[in-house]
């Protein structure tokens, strides 16, 4: 399911909490969808009942790394996320960071990569502070975006 905006995703998650349901939240860029992504976020779901994926958009994705990025619209990474299964919710979000939406919908985990240490995790404080749990998952090793690029840049 894709969220049109962020008061239809609280909609949706307050539903799932209000049916007893483990609402299980991270984010990122996504922008080239390969094997790592599709195990962390199958990893992330085992967590709790619903995986929601809050994507940044387009312009966030260009701060964070730079013109050439992203390599697919928002729309494009939108539909490609929301056919996995692991997913049961897209939202995107435009600032620099999570933080908002996080306080906005108050998940019961949130999940980053080990690339993260939960001291280091955009919003942890807020879903701590209101009895939630913040989980590390490992990444693959060899599976990045950074690594596809570069090897098609190789090519």
């Amino acid at each position: 399911m894709i969220a049109n905006n962020w008061n239809e995703a609280k909609a949706q998650v307050d539903a799932w909490k209000f049916a007893g349901l483990k609402v299980v939240f991270t984010n990122g860029c996504f922008d080239i969808l390969h094997r790592g992504h599709v195990e962390y976020l199958a990893d992330a779901k085992l967590l709790g009942s619903k995986l929601v994926l809050a994507l940044n958009s387009d312009r966030s994705v260009r701060e964070l790394k730079g013109a050439h990025r992203p390599i697919q619209t928002q729309d494009d990474r939108t539909a490609i996320l929301d056919a996995l299964e692991s997913i049961d919710l897209v939202v995107v979000f435009d600032e620099d960071t999570p933080a908002k939406i996080i306080q906005m919908l108050l998940p019961d985990v949130l999940v980053k990569g080990s690339d993260y240490s939960t001291e280091t995790i955009v919003g942890a404080d807020t879903v701590m502070e209101n009895g939630g749990d913040v989980k590390v998952v490992p990444f693959r090793p060899g599976h990045s975006t950074s690594e596809i690029l570069e090897k098609i840049i190789k090519l």
